[in-house]
């Protein structure tokens, strides 16, 4: 099982130091994810500080973007990483993609499928000098003329992932990508029950084989050495959690536990600002059933037994401890698994 972690810079210039502090820890992995910062810029000064530690966006937004733009973003980045870049694309919500990237929001799942096709059509015009006919219902590339033309990429294409929660997105990961990230804001019954068949589906539609496709799971952890460490910790997941059950996109997973209901109330106070109110309604069953829970020496097993049956790699993903030494211990655990 692979692990990595998150890249977590107060700008891109920071960016390097923070992969290779993952990459001398052990960490398989790092990633950036659509924020205060760009999350592709991060990437390429990370690239040119470590060797071997895989590179991912996770996620940029795709409908923020063209497949033009990503297109050359993802190919620039496999060539500046040799070889080591994972297009991460995630389709974020309606009034995200309307207000303030001023974007198209409409069928974000069939969007979501035409995108990578696109992308992978781009990719076969510069590197099988295929000619460029592409022509969906959202998206149009029919020119490319050789001064714009990057050439055969040594490295060939970069790996494509695709976030999702609700079964329509998760079946377009299954049929068109290479992989697949679990949302943070999801449960094991959840992924048994609603994503695993999703991906299934969607792999079957492709005619594709499992052992091509690879699953990273996002798990909020919430530990502490000290008793305040860990009060904070179960405070900021509860935060979190409360922030994503507040959206209308999110509730299939409380749905998924009889809590539907919770979401309304959530996305009520979340329109009013009431954000403490919010992490308030979290109880400690359903932190538990989200997050991973626990003092420091039982993180390493609870993640085991939490995703060992589905997942392929591991994001961790710890607020209140970014310190990626701090879950060494963690990492080493669950590379002897």
């Amino acid at each position: 099982m692979k692990i990595d972690g998150a890249i977590l810079a107060a700008s891109p210039g920071d960016a390097g130091p923070a992969a290779q502090a993952l990459e001398q820890l052990g960490y398989d992995g790092g990633f950036t994810f659509e924020g205060p910062h760009d999350p592709f810029l991060p990437l390429a000064v990370a690239a040119e500080h470590t060797e071997r530690l895989e590179l991912a966006t996770a996620i940029a937004i795709a409908f923020a973007r063209n497949p033009m733009t990503l297109a050359y973003l993802g190919n620039d980045l496999q060539l500046h990483s040799s070889g080591r870049f994972i297009l991460g694309l995630g389709s974020q919500i309606r009034p995200h993609i309307e207000k303030r990237f001023s974007s198209s929001w409409s069928r974000p799942a069939a969007r979501m499928r035409e995108l990578v096709l696109a992308i992978r059509a781009i990719w076969r015009a510069w590197n099988q000098d295929e000619k460029l006919d592409f022509r969906g219902d959202f998206y149009t590339h029919t020119l490319m003329t050789p001064v714009f033309n990057p050439g055969q990429n040594p490295y060939g294409t970069p790996r494509i992932f695709v976030a999702g929660i609700g079964p329509k997105m998760t079946e377009v990961a299954g049929e068109v990508a290479d992989g697949f990230f679990v949302h943070p804001f999801h449960t094991p019954e959840f992924v048994e029950t609603l994503t695993l068949p999703a991906l299934e589906r969607g792999l079957a539609t492709a005619g594709r084989a499992h052992e091509n496709f690879e699953i990273a799971c996002q798990v909020m952890i919430a530990s502490g050495s000290t008793e305040e460490e860990f009060t904070a910790a179960r405070n900021a997941a509860r935060a979190q959690i409360s922030f994503y059950g507040s959206t209308p996109a999110y509730r299939p997973v409380l749905e998924c536990h009889g809590r539907g209901e919770l979401q309304s109330e959530l996305n009520r106070l979340s329109k009013a600002g009431r954000w403490l109110e919010m992490a308030g309604l979290i109880d400690d069953g359903l932190l538990k059933q989200i997050a991973v829970v626990g003092e420091p020496d039982e993180i390493a097993p609870k993640l085991r037994a939490r995703c060992q049956k589905f997942a392929d790699r591991i994001s961790l993903i710890a607020p209140t401890v970014p310190d990626p030494a701090a879950w060494l211990n963690v990492v080493r655990e669950l590379k002897r698994s």
